[in-house]
Parts: C-alpha cells; sequence; structure tokens
C-alpha cells in the first residue's frame, strides 16, 4: 500500500503536533490581546483587520482558520507537498513555529508586566 495517501489511523506524534500547535495558537491569541492592551501593534494585516470588528471575530477566525488547517494537514499527513516534503512535516514546522511565537510573546509580556 505505497500509494495509500488518505488514512483514518495517524501516529501518535500527529496527535500531539495538532493539539500542542492548537494550544499554542489559543495561547498566541490570549497573549496577543494582552500585548495590545499594553501598546503592542499588530503584525499580521488580515489578524488587525478582522481584530478591528472585534475581539471575538479575531479569536473565532484565529481559532477557525488554526483547526482547519491542522484538519487539513492531519488528514493529508502522508501526501508530498511538491513531492518533496510531507505534511506530517510541515505540521512540525507549523508547531515549532507557533512555539518560537509564544516564547517571543512571553518575553515581552514580562517586560511589560
Amino acid at each position: 500500500d505505497g500509494d495509500v495517501v488518505f488514512m483514518d489511523w495517524h501516529h501518535p506524534w500527529l496527535f500531539f503536533l495538532s493539539t500542542g500547535t492548537m494550544l499554542l495558537s489559543c495561547a498566541d491569541a490570549f497573549m496577543t490581546l494582552i500585548l495590545l492592551d499594553n501598546g503592542m501593534v499588530e503584525a499580521n494585516p488580515v489578524m488587525a483587520a478582522i481584530m478591528s470588528h472585534s475581539t471575538t471575530a479575531f479569536a473565532a477566525s484565529k481559532m477557525a482558520m488554526t483547526g482547519v488547517g491542522i484538519m487539513m494537514l492531519v488528514f493529508m499527513a502522508k501526501a508530498r507537498f511538491m513531492n518533496r516534503v510531507r505534511t506530517g512535516a510541515i505540521l512540525t514546522a507549523f508547531f515549532l513555529f507557533y512555539a518560537c511565537l509564544v516564547c517571543y510573546e512571553f518575553v515581552h509580556l514580562m517586560a511589560v508586566l
């Protein structure tokens, strides 16, 4: 079954990555709102536009976009992006990105408080 791309069973590592990425995304949203209240500026123009409507819209859209992206990457975990990189590796990259982002925000949060 070397051609099977879609599976209904996934490695536990993907569960860790998907759950961890979602939790880090929640922490990012929470810390972003605190930092914005203390004078920082949202660097992402898409999120800044959504945030101009309401913080509820910001949080809901952030969680929805992150959740849908994670589900698609887990669903296609065995597929290869451009016949080179497994999408599971892309999920690992997103996890590492969010971990670095949360650490960056934590450092700034400690400086503000």
